[in-house]
């Protein structure tokens, strides 16, 4: 009997495991807090605004929308019963088998990334891994990976390759970090009759390199932790995602949470850091990260991602609402974004310092629903007229006016806006007006009345844009603002200010 053994059997509690210690740092950035707090974010990043993301993997595949890996072990939830229908029983086939059915067959990144360009993105960003622990690029530590199963190709590199040749800057999305309290529910079984005991196959040994080993540390909502303590698989996080950042050079790291695991998700972004001061001279990377659930949430460090919601006022630190035009994954129940919530979203947002990071739902086999198609088609088309008051711009000293205001916080973006909200941008000393609506006869921009507290000089001309110098009279009620009954662009009407 070994000493450990020994101490067990006379009643003394196991030894904690050590903590996983990361390599040091090579280069000017460390995993010490005051070290990445001297980071700054990039000029790219603020003056972008906007950012597509493909949240896309092997979760599209049985059309029922987000989460589905960890809810088809459920019973009770309506992807638990989707799941016996079409495939059977998750004790015979299993999240593993639904992995081999992605195959991706009519993917095209290169015709995407044009349609994405057109939209106005200028960023994009590439799913690395999801909670389903499986790996979209060609992974050197996990042999779930889309290189070796399902579409039989590196998703990342060919994303990566798409947007760099298009001037976009590139980044991937890492959601590992909670991957192993999130797998919890594939290692039970059912309570009931005809499979009562009868184990998940995420129980089984041969599969643990997927399904994590079997633990008693549930997801949070059902008292457990999002981020796990166990130092192994600390190691296992460390490991792929420096493989992720050392395989495709991102210029943005975003993470599901807040930063995992101390000291060694500090370690990654300064890895992060570091790698972009060596490929560029000087620190261009952008690391997201939220100040929700478990982690740590540096303000300093990075940039604050918000899902699907926004922050109140003018943020003094740029910052990012992630959100998606439908479902995170392919739901053929899906309810969409209007074109129209989407643009008056992002006005909203970039009057307050921030960026949308936008996903674009795609179906399993890589092609759009035609909800998307839609959006963006008109999206480009918006774009192309009004593309200046959003990209490269900074906060006016008001975000804006009008009688609707977003609530603050992640989850709140159900916000219907009117043409009487009214965002501001700047740009090259020219005030843009946004109209969150299609406006009619006249504007009345009442935070650029005669006298008012944020701007003396007197307006010197009003354009709007795509149609050009529109007649304009400044009261001591309001800027009024005559524009035409036939708008050169739909939802947002964008109006370029200029002062004596």
């Amino acid at each position: 009997m070994g000493i450990a053994r020994m101490a067990q059997a006379q009643g003394s509690a196991p030894q904690a495991p050590a903590p996983y210690t990361p390599p040091p740092a090579r280069g000017p950035f460390t995993a010490a807090v005051d070290s990445l707090r001297a980071s700054t974010v990039p000029a790219w990043f603020r003056d972008a605004k906007l950012g597509i993301w493909s949240h896309w993997g092997p979760q599209a595949v049985p059309r029922q929308g987000d989460w589905y890996a960890r809810f088809m072990y459920v019973p009770g939830h309506p992807h638990y019963d989707h799941h016996l229908k079409h495939y059977g029983h998750p004790s015979e086939v299993g999240y593993k088998d639904v992995i081999k059915l992605w195959k991706a067959e009519r993917f095209e990144p290169e015709a995407l990334m044009d349609r994405y360009v057109a939209a106005g993105a200028k960023y994009f960003v590439s799913m690395g891994v999801h909670h389903d622990n499986f790996d979209l690029w060609n992974s050197r530590h996990h042999r779930w990976n889309a290189t070796q199963l399902g579409p039989m190709r590196d998703v990342v590199g060919d994303w990566s390759r798409a947007a760099r040749k298009r001037g976009l800057r590139f980044g991937v999305s890492e959601h590992l970090g909670a991957s192993h309290n999130w797998w919890w529910p594939s290692h039970q079984c059912d309570q009931f009759w005809p499979k009562l005991g009868v184990a998940y196959d995420g129980a089984k040994p041969e599969n643990a390199d997927l399904y994590h080993e079997p633990h008693n540390t549930p997801y949070l909502n059902r008292g457990g932790d999002w981020y796990t303590t166990n130092p192994k698989f600390h190691e296992i996080w460390y490991r792929r995602i420096i493989d992720l950042i050392d395989s495709h050079q991102p210029d943005l790291l975003y993470s599901d949470g807040g930063i995992p695991f101390g000291e060694v998700g500090r370690a990654a972004i300064a890895h992060l850091f570091n790698t972009s001061v060596r490929r560029n001279g000087e620190m261009q990377a952008v690391y997201n990260h939220k100040a929700l659930g478990s982690g740590e949430f540096i303000r300093e460090v990075g940039v604050q991602d918000v899902e699907r919601g926004v922050l109140e006022g003018i943020n003094p630190l740029p910052w990012q609402t992630d959100t998606s035009n439908g479902d995170w994954f392919f739901s053929e129940h899906d309810r969409y974004k209007t074109p129209a919530q989407v643009l008056t979203m992002l006005c909203d947002i970039v009057s307050k310092n921030g960026n949308m990071l936008l996903n674009v739902v795609q179906r399993a086999d890589g092609t759009l629903p035609p909800e998307s198609d839609r959006l963006l088609t008109e999206m480009a088309a918006w774009m192309a007229i009004n593309g200046k008051a959003i990209h490269g711009t900074r906060p006016w000293k008001v975000h804006g006016e009008g009688p609707t205001e977003a609530a603050g916080g992640a989850f709140k973006e159900d916000t219907a806006y009117t043409p009487q909200d009214i965002r501001f941008t700047t740009r090259d000393d020219a005030l843009y007006a946004l109209t969150l609506g299609e406006p009619k006869g006249v504007v009345n921009i009442a935070s650029l009345r005669s006298g008012n507290a944020h701007e003396s000089r007197p307006v010197r001309r009003v354009e709007l844009l795509g149609a050009g110098p529109v007649r304009f009279r400044q009261s001591a009620q309001a800027l009024q603002v005559d524009v035409p009954e036939r708008l050169p662009s739909r939802h947002v009407s964008a109006l370029r200010i200029a002062f004596a």
